[in-house]
């Protein structure tokens, strides 16, 4: 059973578990419910934004704790004063350390900064909890999902407003799930069987995404020259989280990268 199995089969008995603590009918009581929602794909394509999903995420499955000291309010606010046009909040437990509260504390840190729920999407429960948590956009992982349920889950997300990240992995999973009822692509860079990292598979799947989508790169990405090079084949969003947790000071991390994103390119 490879990692990703062992995830999806834990996260169904761990959404049983709180569908029936909490009923999807009081989740739309929440107060966090009926705020508006702010818009990604406005914050990624607007003139002058950085393009950067700064994440939160303790650790990972691959490489163990990341950062196990950090606070989800205190580190989302950082990334948006150093530049992030949006945020990422993990909320898987079990396999990276996420929790619910992290994605309620970085909304209450980031009142006007559109938000994406991290994890691993398998019912509309999680969708409408993800609305009364405070998410603005969700992540529909191609590898966990047939087409039928990516087409399903994107449109029930935007009967709540929400707008929706599709995650693919390689050609295949961009041919037989892409739909028009998401919003954004995104390309992981990380084999999430393997978890072996290639940001050339960005590059590669870039023409094929149709530009009425906006694009955007996950995983692996370190360097300013790389997100320059990801920016002329289309990229508009990239998603960057061990990057910057795996530093003492994240907020700092990204705001180093966003100054080396904005100097002039020197010229011989």
């Amino acid at each position: 059973m490879t990692i990703l199995e062992k995830i999806i089969l834990e996260k169904r008995q761990e959404v049983a578990r709180r569908e029936a603590e909490t009923p999807a009918a009081e989740l739309a009581k929440a107060p966090l419910f009926q705020r508006p929602v702010l818009s990604a794909r406005a914050a990624l394509t607007a003139a002058g934004s950085s393009g950067i999903i700064a994440e939160f995420k303790r650790r990972s499955p691959s490489k163990g704790v990341i950062n196990g000291t950090a606070e989800a309010g205190a580190t989302t606010a950082g990334y948006v004063a150093a530049g992030a046009a949006c945020l990422s909040v993990l909320t898987d437990e079990p396999f990276f350390g996420g929790t619910p509260a992290d994605l309620q504390a970085a909304r209450t840190a980031n009142p006007h900064t559109p938000i994406l729920r991290k994890d691993f999407v398998i019912s509309e429960y999680q969708i409408t909890e993800a609305r009364a948590l405070g998410a603005d956009f969700i992540l529909l992982i191609a590898s966990c999902l047939t087409p039928a349920e990516v087409v399903q889950f994107s449109k029930f997300a935007h009967s709540l407003g929400l707008e929706v990240l599709l995650e693919v992995h390689d050609e295949a999973e961009l041919r037989s799930h892409l739909a028009n009822s998401v919003d954004l692509v995104g390309v992981n860079n990380r084999n999430l069987s393997t978890f072996v990292t290639d940001v050339d598979t960005s590059t590669r799947l870039a023409s094929l995404i149709p530009s009425t989508f906006v694009k955007v790169a996950e995983s692996g990405l370190q360097h300013a020259s790389t997100i320059r090079e990801l920016r002329q084949t289309g990229y508009q969003g990239f998603l960057i989280g061990e990057t910057f947790m795996k530093t003492p000071d994240p907020a700092a991390a990204l705001a180093g990268l966003v100054a080396e994103l904005t100097a002039p390119l020197a010229t011989s």
